[in-house]
């Protein structure tokens, strides 16, 4: 005959039954459920220690992969700094932000009055917010941070360890609120501030295929390795001010960039180069560390995810995005393998709207102003890497031509398997009509969904 367990001990039993049974992911922080959204400045694909680059030094970045999930296919889903900071605070895409371009005020772009922000999410959700650094987003009343530090208030200025140093006293203010800092350096933007951290030479760096072999070229990464490296710092500072806060443990860590590297074949474009991107996460409550995943996630994730983090998901979420909080732990995630981008204007005059998915294997580009020559950013098209090709004459531009840099046709397919740096296009190729065919009702759909404005072109054009 069994004897009868005392009813502390079969409570107890029951409990930590229970307990067991929870998801690692749900495991409670201890404290306010913090956020960091750490967010570098056309930092571009795979410019980082942990992303296997042999030459940036980004012990930060490094060490918080360790410590949390690196994703190897994250996406913004516009390559233009207002542009995709609009989709990182909203959880949609730009052209339903109506953020189509820069919020300069000679161009004059910024996000309809209705737009439910994240910072404005979490406020009502309780949360003291913060932006330190670049804001590049209006108007005010959508992105109403509690606190608003820009850049240019930092001395000396685009110095992130300085700027996250200021950025102490809000960490650490002792009030029972959770935080919200979205910490936004202005490194590695062109200009290429990189102060202490210019100790590379033109035989120092790599250049990837999508960029020419030039002096040129090699000079320019050479002070954008430098650059990236300082944008590295402030992170560090950051951890080291949230380890001696006692807010490590409780603070979620997410850091991007907002688009690709300040390069002509990558920001402003939907190559891989301007759009695929450096992603890490640190769940404080995750079992699992120093994870690495191949889901397909973008920026229009961000908003849900700490949403999700903070308990803060509206009732019927709107979002283009969704959470990736639950996936975090996993390396091969099921129904995580395809994006959607949306590409309209950098600057005023650079009108070119692009449509894109991009799927496992394949990416489709609709090119809806294809009968114009592609437009430049008034920096890419000013810097040496560029104005060195025009002086010489080059065909070559990396490794396509520039002649087809510059005219694009309408429909762009590339298998990115066999072609990763999608130099040969294949819209016209017989044998992949099908997945041309896919892609494009696939793409069409997704225009509809999300009630792109461009969707008319099908209809007038």
């Amino acid at each position: 005959m069994l004897r009868r367990l005392p009813l502390s001990f079969g409570i107890l039993l029951v409990l930590f039954l229970l307990v067991a049974a929870l998801p690692a992911w749900a495991a409670p922080a201890q404290g306010p459920r913090n956020v960091l959204l750490y967010v570098t400045d056309d930092q571009g694909t795979n410019d980082a220690g942990c992303y296997g680059h042999t030459v940036i030094q980004t012990p930060g970045l490094d060490a918080l992969a360790k410590q949390g999930t690196r994703f190897t296919r994250a996406f913004c889903t516009t390559s233009s700094c207002s542009t995709s900071r609009s989709v990182i605070l909203s959880g949609l895409y730009n052209h339903a932000t109506g953020h189509y371009g820069h919020e300069h005020r000679h161009h004059h772009f910024s996000t309809f009055d209705h737009v439910k922000s994240l910072p404005m999410l979490l406020k009502q959700a309780g949360y003291r917010t913060a932006c330190f650094g670049k804001y590049h987003l209006a108007p005010k009343e959508v992105y109403p941070f509690d606190l608003l530090i820009r850049g240019r208030d930092v001395k000396p200025r685009r110095n992130p360890i300085n700027m996250a140093r200021m950025a102490k006293s809000f960490i650490t203010a002792d009030d029972g609120q959770p935080f919200f800092l979205h910490f936004c350096t202005n490194e590695p933007h062109r200009g290429f501030s990189r102060k202490g951290f210019d100790h590379y030479s033109a035989e120092d760096v790599i250049v990837p295929p999508y960029l020419p072999d030039t002096p040129e070229c090699r000079e320019e990464l050479a002070k954008y390795y430098g650059s990236t490296e300082r944008a590295d710092s402030g992170l560090v500072e950051l951890m080291k001010i949230l380890k001696e806060a006692g807010h490590w443990d409780n603070t979620l860590i997410i850091y991007i960039s907002d688009n690709g590297i300040a390069f002509p074949g990558a920001k402003t474009t939907v190559y891989e180069p301007g759009v695929r991107l450096p992603c890490v996460v640190r769940d404080p409550t995750a079992k699992r560390k120093n994870v690495v995943t191949d889901a397909m996630i973008t920026w229009a994730d961000i908003t849900p995810t700490v949403l999700d983090w903070a308990g803060a998901m509206p009732k019927r979420p709107w979002f283009h995005g969704r959470s990736f909080l639950s996936i975090l732990e996993q390396e091969h995630p099921k129904g995580w393998d395809e994006v959607y981008l949306s590409h309209t204007f950098h600057e005023i005059t650079t009108y070119y709207p692009m449509r894109a998915v991009r799927a496992d294997r394949y990416k489709y580009i609709l090119n809806l102003a294809h009968g114009l020559p592609y437009p430049f950013a008034s920096d890419l098209y000013a810097s040496p890497t560029w104005q060195g090709v025009l002086r010489r004459g080059d065909k070559m531009y990396g490794g396509r031509t520039v002649e087809a840099f510059i005219h694009r046709p309408r429909h762009e397919l590339y298998d990115l398997k066999a072609d990763p740096w999608e130099t040969k296009n294949l819209a016209d190729d017989p044998a992949h009509a099908e997945i041309l065919a896919e892609l494009k009702a696939k793409l069409k759909n997704w225009q509809k969904k999300t009630k792109d404005p461009w969707i008319v072109k099908y209809r007038y054009e």
